[in-house]
């Protein structure tokens, strides 16, 4: 290209933006797609999570769905796969029932259909054995106690991971008697 007075000048350098404005040089997309690939870098992260992320830095909904797809397609998002890794690092790992995954994961913006999906791998052996090591650790913990605060203290910890009434009763008692302690407590179920 040449001015007026036939002088050569540079073309001008296309915008990366994609004309969404900005400063010259500023590429949304790939801002974003870099934020994702640090974020994802750290921990794994579900769908929802990058999006929030991604829309609470100001990226336009259009440059978010462009990279999430991207990223899905490339096989670096995969809310199923996080989700049966989450189930089975914190059910083994913490040892939270079914109900208190599913609570988790929805929170993480899993949809309810993967939830379901992923919380359904663990059997109801699965958590009641889970549920039965947890209890025995309590107990195992509070044997200076009384008899009512070792059960009181067994089943908080039992709820607060999210055991039903009825089987936490029941592995509580059921502990406490191979203990050889005698208990009387009641399924609050019935």
């Amino acid at each position: 290209m040449s001015d007026a007075g036939g002088v050569p000048q540079e073309a001008p350098e296309p915008d990366p933006s994609g004309g969404q404005g900005g400063p010259p040089g500023e590429d949304p997309e790939a801002k974003a797609r870099g934020l994702c690939l640090r974020v994802l870098t750290h921990s794994p992260r579900t769908r929802a999570q990058l999006e929030r992320a991604l829309l609470r830095r100001g990226f336009e909904e259009e440059v978010v769905a462009s990279v999430l797809g991207t990223f899905s397609e490339a096989g670096l998002i995969d809310d199923r796969l996080f989700a049966e890794a989450w189930v089975s690092s914190r059910h083994h790992g913490r040892r939270l029932s079914r109900k208190a995954l599913a609570r988790e994961l929805r929170t993480r913006g899993i949809e309810e259909e993967t939830v379901r999906e992923a919380v359904d791998g663990l059997s109801d052996e699965d958590e009641e054995e889970a549920a039965r090591d947890l209890a025995r650790r309590s107990l195992r913990g509070s044997r200076s106690k009384d008899e009512q605060t070792r059960v009181r203290r067994a089943l908080s910890v039992l709820a607060r991971r999210g055991y039903s009434a009825g089987l936490s009763y029941r592995v509580v008692r059921e502990e406490l008697e191979a203990e050889g302690v005698d208990v009387e407590l009641h399924d609050p179920d019935l």
